[in-house]
């Protein structure tokens, strides 16, 4: 700590000395025209004397990251948002003025810079300096051989500095955004309309979470932050949007772990008159688009040491079939509700008095199977008591046409046919307010305003979500959802 306060003492001494002497050290209003990546994608295979041939001139700008000085020459290495490159400063090229400027750049500075490509003797692609100006003086100092940021909640906390010295950090966040934008193109060739919901709802709805409380002054009530765009969506339908979906941060108070973050990154999408089988293919078919979009087209994707191979169809299970052929659950628990408690208990899982016989397999399903469904599986037949939005099963009405998708040990999506049949949701949700009643704080609230929209009527739909998330993690190798989000949520910073 004290190395550090030295060095930005000495800089911002440094900053004082140039402002004096009248260099500008945060100038404004000079464009740059050129990009690095551009540079090198059209003259990277260019030899000597192509680039000597035609000496075309270009100006860049970027963060220096490395500095070596020879006598009246300094070789830099500068970073823009998409590459990096070396440049040359000479001061027969710039002057004694701009060559004296030069001397006091420090690594983390960030120049604009103006000039000529050429092949250094190592062969490197250089641009020769011909105009130099510093935009923005550096103060606080990188770390040192721009890699040394290695703690890693410091790279979470101060995520803008993990920018700058991890090359592979920028592009997991490249490829997020390429994620996002396929699948935006992929809904909107498809007909369905990207909408925007509210995201503080007087009843917090659509799953079941606990949620975030505000108040609004003005409107003198309580709010909550969604947990989900469900309901609002279902609305849509019924209103005579028959497939809507929606790119939603939602917000959950819950614990923070290598899987969760209390606000994460949501697709929900409906369609009218589509089935949860529907919605298993066009899922295969998006997950194809984006490792076409982000993989190379390669539909196998290497993920915390697994080789997942994303080709249709995927594997297929009943949650009950997957307790026992996966998880090998003893089959008196999968009949017995008193069986299911002692075996749940016995493998560590906590019960509480207010869970049913479908809740208590899930709970098992979470622990036993989950972690074991590596390859891309559809597990469907969801109890009723945990799918209080999903329509019944017409061949057993205990079951809920509903399916998840787990790849690499975790739930990616969660999909169903949706309940339509006012009566029925309004009998779900009287059970829920039990179960909150009994000490579930996760249970769903009464919504009358949602089921009002039903009464109206809204067509035979189904409807999916997808952790964006957890989507970036598998498609980047990420082992933490820290690693995809810029800005984490952390536990306050110690002061020292």
């Amino acid at each position: 700590m004290e190395d550090l306060n030295v060095i930005m003492r000495e800089r911002m001494e440094k900053a004082e000395q140039m402002e004096a002497a009248g260099i500008a050290i945060y100038p404004n209003g000079y464009p740059v025209p050129d990009h690095i990546q551009d540079l090198i994608e059209k003259f990277g295979n260019r030899t000597k004397e192509e680039l000597e041939a035609d000496p075309q001139v270009f100006t860049i700008a970027g963060r220096v990251l490395a500095v070596r000085s020879f006598g009246k020459s300094i070789f830099m290495h500068i970073l823009d948002g998409g590459a990096r490159v070396q440049i040359y400063i000479q001061q027969n090229q710039v002057g004694k003025e701009s060559y004296g400027l030069a001397k006091k750049i420090d690594i983390g500075d960030i120049i604009r810079v103006t000039g000529t490509l050429f092949r250094t003797k190592t062969q490197e692609l250089t641009l020769l300096v011909k105009e130099l100006l510093l935009l923005t003086k550096n103060l606080r100092p990188l770390p040192e051989k721009y890699h040394g940021l290695k703690d890693v909640e410091t790279r979470y906390r101060q995520r803008y500095v993990d920018l700058i010295v991890h090359e592979s950090v920028r592009e997991i966040f490249r490829k997020r955004a390429r994620i996002i934008q396929t699948i935006r193109r992929f809904l909107n060739d498809r007909g369905y309309l990207e909408v925007e919901t509210p995201m503080m709802q007087p009843i917090p709805g659509g799953a079941t979470a606990k949620p975030f409380k505000t108040f609004h002054n003005a409107l003198g009530m309580d709010l909550y932050l969604r947990i989900a765009p469900e309901l609002y969506l279902k609305r849509l339908l019924v209103g005579g949007f028959e497939r809507v979906f929606e790119l939603n941060r939602n917000f959950r108070n819950e614990g923070v772990s290598t899987q969760h973050n209390p606000e994460f990154t949501m697709l929900e999408f409906y369609e009218a008159y589509a089935t949860y089988q529907d919605l298993m293919e066009l899922t295969e078919q998006l997950f194809s688009a984006i490792a076409a979009a982000v993989n190379g087209g390669s539909l196998q994707v290497e993920y915390q040491g697994n080789r997942i191979d994303l080709t249709p169809p995927w594997r297929r299970f009943r949650l009950k079939e997957a307790l026992v052929a996966v998880g090998d659950v003893p089959g008196p628990v999968i009949d017995d509700v008193g069986a299911a408690g002692d075996y749940a208990r016995s493998i560590g899982i906590q019960t509480e008095r207010y869970e049913g016989h479908g809740k208590l397999l899930t709970k098992i399903f979470d622990q036993v199977v989950e972690p074991k469904l590596i390859q891309p599986t559809f597990v469907s037949h969801y109890p009723l008591e945990v799918s209080p939005l999903s329509r019944r099963n017409e061949a057993d009405p205990t079951l809920t046409d509903r399916f998840e998708l787990f790849i690499g040990g975790r739930e990616m999506a969660n999909a169903f046919s949706e309940l339509n049949d006012a009566r029925d949701q309004r009998e779900r949700f009287m059970l829920q307010l039990q179960a909150r009643q009994a000490g579930d704080e996760e249970a769903h609230l009464m919504d009358d305003d949602y089921l009002r929209a039903l009464e109206y009527g809204m067509p035979p739909a189904a409807g999916e979500g997808i952790g964006i998330d957890r989507l970036v993690m598998l498609f980047t190798d990420s082992a933490s959802i820290r690693d995809v989000i810029l800005f984490p949520h952390l536990r306050p910073e110690k002061k020292t």
